[in-house]
């Protein structure tokens, strides 16, 4: 096919019907009429000779072409709009942009308040609105109308582009006056009651079933690859809540290394490895291809990097009360 005959404008309606997977939706965000939508989409299937949505009883699934096709076309659309846009410089000192960011609960405890406080001296009229995950989907990434996401994710759509911020291991909080202060191993651990701490996903969240450990998160999937489960008595969703809860001389607080070390000070409480191997997990900031070329966006994600780099260089050495180290990887040869 002839490049020079391809309308641009069908990647732009290809870009949104692959989005919203239905025609009316698709039309609306366009501002133009169903019909028109209609014969886009019908253009777009002569164009690549498939038919990129399909009908089924839950609505328009996209075809494996299609899927194939949409983060090269968000690429290319994003390309030429920055292609298009004049050359804008961003004066830090002198800003007063809006950046949104979404952040999970451990992010906000770790990283951000020294964050701003980077902020504040390079860009003091700078406005943060910090979201959490249930605020925000892909799909306001995708379109620009959240900055960046800093999290832990599963996954996450091709199209963003990532950067990892640090990795992470895990920590016990406990009572110093508990009595398994004393005898901390697994069978200690598994008699123990426990506090669940976690929310990172996207999305709304909904309550657990204390009766199934799976989905609970890292913790509870390395207990079951050695065949074991704890005893969760109190789920949250707050990182500031385990040092709180742990004082309780009969509550386990197993949660990323970081927010323990916060607790460092804290004459009550005592910080231990785990008595059994957790994977450490990696702290990601994503952002969309939209995003990218921007002035002011690459400012920030610079700023985020420094912020990081700092902060590890600044985290004190495990405590006194910290066991050995915890066990090998199972599957490690």
């Amino acid at each position: 096919m002839n490049v020079g005959k391809v309308d641009l404008n069908l990647l732009v309606y290809l870009d949104v019907l692959l989005r919203e997977l239905n025609v009316t939706r698709a039309a609306e965000q366009l501002g133009i009429t169903q019909p028109a939508m209609s014969n886009g989409l019908k253009r777009l299937r002569e164009m690549f000779n498939d038919p990129l949505l399909i009908r089924s009883s839950e609505g328009m699934k996209p075809t494996e072409r299609a899927l194939d096709l949409q983060p090269k076309v968000r690429q290319i659309l994003a390309e030429t709009q920055h292609m298009l846009e004049p050359k804008q410089e961003f004066k830090a000192i002198t800003s007063r942009r809006v950046f949104r960011i979404m952040v999970s609960d451990y992010a906000e405890a770790t990283l951000i308040p020294t964050l701003i406080k980077h902020i504040r001296s390079e860009a003091p009229h700078i406005i943060l609105d910090l979201l959490t995950p249930s605020d925000v989907s892909y799909q306001d990434m995708e379109q620009g109308r959240v900055d960046m996401a800093i999290n832990r994710f599963d996954e996450i759509p091709q199209s963003f582009h990532q950067q990892l911020i640090w990795k992470d291991s895990f920590s016990c909080l406990i009572n110093r006056n508990n009595p398994i202060v004393e005898n901390f191993n697994l069978k200690t651990y598994l008699a123990a009651q426990h506090i669940w701490v976690s929310k990172t996903g996207m999305g709304v969240g909904f309550g657990v079933n204390p009766e199934k450990s799976g989905g609970l998160g890292w913790i509870d999937t390395a207990l079951q690859r050695i065949g074991q489960k704890r005893k969760i008595t109190i789920f949250t969703r707050h990182y500031q809540m385990p040092g709180l809860l742990a004082q309780n001389n009969d509550l386990v607080a197993t949660l990323p290394s970081r927010v323990a070390r916060m607790q460092a000070e804290n004459p009550k409480l005592v910080i231990l490895d785990p008595p059994f191997y957790i994977p450490p997990f990696e702290l990601k900031m994503a952002w969309s291809p939209l995003l990218h070329p921007n002035a002011g966006h690459q400012w920030l994600r610079r700023l985020i990097v420094y912020t990081a780099e700092r902060l590890k260089e600044e985290l004190p050495p495990p405590p006194e009360t910290y066991l050995p180290a915890a066990l090998e990887d199972p599957d490690r040869q």
